[in-house]
């Protein structure tokens, strides 16, 4: 790779860490391409990326932005999973984790608060930006429906009634 390859990429990263507010740092090491293939997948449809970094270009370009403090984790065979959701790339990544051994969750930062795996563990447990965003229109259609149905059941009844009159008159 010449030095003007390597200075692209190195525009490319800090590109990605001032725009993401989750960083997840992995180790990776003996992923096939079928399982990368798997992990790119699902990551995408989280709306995450993942990443293979070359260490010493990554360690260049995280200088200066908000997840600095991640420097000195740029070791061995590192990847970095990254998402604007505060959860989607934590959820994608620590669920293959579980699955697949090949794959070590060894820490990450939000926004500008560097966080253990444990946090990260934590983090992925959590729901997602778009599960907290139909929580919340199902709670606030919820009592619209309520109303709706009191309001008819008071209606319902009169029809009964007058249906129950206009019968016994028919008799």
């Amino acid at each position: 790779m010449d030095r003007s390859q390597k200075e692209k990429q190195v525009e490319e990263l800090r590109g990605i860490f001032d725009g993401a507010e989750l960083m997840v740092l992995t180790h990776q090491s003996g992923l096939t391409v079928a399982e990368s293939t798997d992990l790119r997948s699902k990551m995408r449809e989280s709306g995450a990326r993942f990443k293979v970094t070359k260490n010493r270009l990554a360690r260049l370009a995280i200088e200066g932005t908000k997840f600095a403090e991640l420097a000195d984790q740029f070791k061995g065979p590192t990847a970095i999973a990254y998402s604007d959701d505060p959860v989607a790339a934590a959820k994608v990544v620590v669920d293959f984790a579980k699955d697949n051994e090949k794959l070590v969750v060894i820490g990450g930062a939000l926004n500008d608060k560097v966080l253990e795996t444990n946090e990260i563990n934590a983090l992925a447990k959590l729901p997602s930006l778009d599960q907290l965003r139909g929580k919340l229109v199902g709670l606030l259609q919820a009592p619209a429906t309520k109303v709706a149905g009191i309001l008819q059941a008071p209606a319902g009844q009169l029809a009964r009634v007058f249906s129950a009159y206009g019968s016994k008159d028919a008799a």
